[in-house]
């Protein structure tokens, strides 16, 4: 089948078919997976334009909805800060889209934008990793403490119909956001998440992206969030 926008000829059912398998396993991390689609798009299927940051944008649109709701279900949702994300990326997200149009139209300017967003990305996954593993050692992370918590909520409850403890908002103001979870309190600066996400907006807008990969290793590494609270966000 041919596609005059992207202007290449393929097989219909493989771009859903990668979509499906991509977003199956990142959204278990809270991102679409649209940062590895749009390598597949450019790399292997020759879709080198300005609109496969568009084609990227909406693939968003479609994969993330699904993930929103169950952390919705589940409580994990911190509001506050999902809503001063949305305000600092949306601006992002149009400059960035300009900047992509007019100074990265050429395919190998472009690249070379998407391969040192990915090399960060590794680079950041791989630090959390060995970080990890060093951890390990010591104290439980926050996130080892959920786990261990939700072990332990679920085999005391697993015949009665109880719901896992949702996240509690303490404070939400123009300076800061406060949210409890699992009986642990977690701050962080509104101005500085908001800032951090038209800076990450910018990237995706460029990118094709919606900046979940880049700004949850942030959240978790810099504002020590855990990745079950800003999956949702």
């Amino acid at each position: 089948m041919y596609f005059p926008i992207a202007n290449i000829e393929i097989n219909p059912f493989i771009p859903p078919v990668v979509a499906f398998v991509i977003s199956f396993f990142t959204s278990m991390g809270g991102v679409s997976g649209a940062f590895l689609l749009l390598p597949f798009q450019v790399s292997v299927l020759g879709f080198n334009s300005p609109a496969v940051s568009a084609t990227n944008q909406l693939f968003n649109i479609v994969a993330i909805p699904s993930g929103i709701y169950r952390y919705i279900k589940e409580g994990r949702m911190v509001w506050p800060l999902t809503w001063v994300v949305i305000i600092g990326t949306l601006p992002g997200v149009l400059i960035g889209a300009i900047i992509r149009i007019q100074y990265l139209p050429d395919p190998r300017n472009f690249k070379m934008f998407v391969g040192l967003i990915l090399l960060y990305i590794g680079s950041r996954l791989l630090k959390d990793i060995l970080k990890g593993k060093r951890n390990k050692k010591g104290e439980l992370s926050v996130d080892e403490k959920f786990q261990k918590l939700n072990k332990e909520f679920n085999s005391k409850h697993r015949e009665v119909d109880k719901q896992l403890p949702k996240v509690i908002v303490i404070e939400f103001s123009l300076t800061r956001i406060s949210y409890d979870f699992y009986g642990q309190e977690f701050k962080i600066n509104t101005i500085g998440v908001m800032t951090l996400s038209a800076i990450v907006g910018i990237i995706g807008g460029v990118y094709g992206i919606g900046g979940g990969a880049i700004i949850a290793p942030l959240f978790i590494s810099y504002f020590g969030l855990p990745v079950y609270t800003v999956a949702g966000a």
